[in-house]
């Protein structure tokens, strides 16, 4: 990376001013500790780095420091200035060529970091109950999620993605309940759901049931004489609804994991007993309690009521486990912010049971608001978009996606539906996917023959499709890449797609790669706008569609990982 390559020039140039004695002994300097920043003024260089920390060691003023600094520097064809306690650094010509020359080199690839320490990740996400349709709040960790699998993949760890099914409790009785009067409707009885609040709590009554009562009946003359049969074909029948969205939403899963099999194999007990052996369970009032006030957590917690049935903390006590028993490295939850509280405990529970709970790591996320027509829109108000399957039909699945992952986790995201739909520069899905197509078009207007309307001959094209491709190889013995103003913001937005993916997936932020190729798309359009990228001056034309096939390269690369659709054509 351009700023890591201005970095090391600097500690380079301050260990031999030390040397030197141009200033004092650098012993308490902690390598890597000086921050390089964009200048405010861009004027004064691509980057800078404030040296006025150094002062105190070095025993002379920051201005000193730097200049004594600068002197030191092998400066090649890049350029150094000194302003105050700052040094600004220009990206020359040869480290301009060297970022297109890695994007050609690497293409596809371009972006993933090497030799990384790889870790075996676990990501768990969405884990919505069997019970009904997915809701918008499902859509956006489902988006958020995958990207962050896509991301991580990327960068080189091991992912393993996992959607934990909530199917062990009293819901899927109530949803063998609901299912049962469905069915009798579609025989012909006058019944419907209560209207008491309290017991209708425990039905389901959306409509979303009914088509599930009319395929029971195709192959069942009337209703079982056990519930549990119906709460079985309704949880599969959910199950399988949920999957096929989710795939239509290009999220993959690796495993369902689900929590009735955790009870069966024995785990959940299993850990019951290990914590009661270990003397981390006590009994008040009846329950079990656990101890999680002495790892951390700001009470203790009920894992078994006086009942004799399970908290939900139980069987996530177990789960986890069961993660880290199968040999993860880290696992990775992707939780609803309303889970705030729940993340101590569960980690308490992984301490106890001797692991490290640094393993785990929680990502909270706040909700969605659906906004049309500038007016936030109360979710139970409007029938026709309640659910995610009604979003995507409504603007698609590229712009679910990308608006799902475009802002920060825990800042609420509005979702402006109608702008959504647009196909304007507005609306940020299709500006970046509109760059995309603009450079196909430059591409293919650069190597297709058109014809003449006048005299219906053919028009050369002004490059052969061979020597497009040659530029990959060959644009920097031919020196080809411009120093225009436009040209070097490009190759410079371009190069630190780098730095970006190693924040974002160091930091687990996905709305940061959405931002990013907001920020590529503007820049590529600013130098279209300035630069007639055909022309009859072969050499300079060349040189423009070289930063037209990186720029196509790097959108292509960070849109894989959106999982967003990269058209040719719009």
């Amino acid at each position: 990376m351009i700023k890591d390559y201005f970095i090391n020039k600097i500690e380079e140039a301050l260990s031999e001013a030390v040397k030197k004695g141009q200033v004092g002994q650098m012993s308490e300097y902690l390598k890597g500790s000086l921050i390089v920043e964009k200048p405010k003024n861009p004027d004064f260089g691509d980057f800078a780095v404030n040296v006025s920390s150094l002062a105190r060691c070095a025993k002379i003023a920051p201005p000193m420091i730097a200049n004594a600094i600068v002197e030191n520097i092998e400066k090649e064809d890049n350029e150094y200035s000194v302003i105050g306690g700052f040094i600004n650094f220009k990206a020359g010509k040869n480290l301009l060529m060297d970022a297109i020359e890695e994007i050609f080199k690497k293409r596809e690839k371009f972006g993933c970091p090497e030799n990384i320490e790889k870790e075996k990740i676990i990501l768990e996400y969405v884990s919505a109950n069997p019970t009904g349709p997915f809701h918008i709040g499902h859509g956006r960790w489902a988006a958020m999620g995958s990207v962050l699998a896509n991301l991580l993949k990327f960068y080189g760890y091991d992912v393993y993605q996992e959607f934990y099914i909530n199917d062990a409790g009293s819901q899927i009785q109530k949803l063998g309940n609901s299912l049962a009067i469905r069915i009798r409707q579609e025989l012909g009885e006058d019944i419907d759901f209560p209207t008491d609040e309290i017991e209708r709590k425990n039905y389901y009554p959306g409509e979303y049931l009914i088509p599930v009562a009319k395929k029971y009946l195709e192959t069942h003359k009337g209703l079982p004489d056990d519930v549990k049969e119906l709460s079985d074909f309704a949880k599969f029948e959910m199950e399988n609804l949920q999957k096929a969205l989710l795939e239509n939403f290009r999220v993959y899963f690796d495993n369902f994991y689900s929590e009735l099999s955790l009870h069966k194999s024995g785990k959940v007990e299993e850990c019951v007993n290990k914590l009661k052996s270990s003397g981390k369970i006590y009994q008040k009032d009846g329950a079990d309690w656990f101890k999680s006030s002495d790892y951390g957590d700001d009470q203790d917690r009920v894992i078994k009521k006086a009942d004799g049935s399970n908290t939900y903390l139980t069987a996530d006590i177990a789960y986890h486990i069961d993660k880290l028993e199968r040999g993860f490295d880290r696992m990775i939850n992707i939780w609803g912010a309303d889970h705030h509280g729940y993340v101590a405990r569960v980690k308490a529970s992984i301490e106890a049971l001797g692991y490290d709970p640094n393993k785990l790591e929680v990502l909270l996320g706040q909700l969605v608001n659906l906004v049309i027509n500038g007016n936030e829109v109360r979710m139970g108000k409007r029938k026709n978009m309640v659910t995610l399957e009604d979003l995507i039909d409504e603007v698609g699945v590229d712009a679910t996606r990308f608006w799902m992952s475009m802002r920060n986790i825990d800042t609420t995201l509005d979702f402006d539906i109608e702008l959504a739909k647009t196909n304007s520069d507005e609306n940020p899905v299709f500006y970046v996917q509109y760059a995309h197509a603009r450079a196909c078009s430059i591409l293919r207007n650069a190597t297709e023959e058109k014809i003449d309307t006048e005299t219906g001959k053919n028009i050369p094209s002004p490059l052969s499709k061979l020597e497009l491709e040659d530029l990959k190889d060959n644009y920097k013995k031919e020196n080809l890449i411009p120093t225009i103003d436009t040209a070097r913001k490009l190759i410079l937005k371009l190069e630190e797609f780098k730095s970006m993916i190693k924040m974002s997936a160091e930091t687990r932020q996905v709305y940061t790669i959405c931002r990013y190729v907001q920020e590529l798309a503007s820049e590529f359009h600013s130098f279209y706008n300035a630069n007639r990228v055909l022309s009859d001056d072969k050499a300079l034309m060349k040189s423009r569609l070289a930063l037209i096939l990186a720029v196509k390269q790097v959108l292509s690369n960070a849109f894989e990982i959106l999982g967003v659709s990269a058209p040719e054509r719009m």
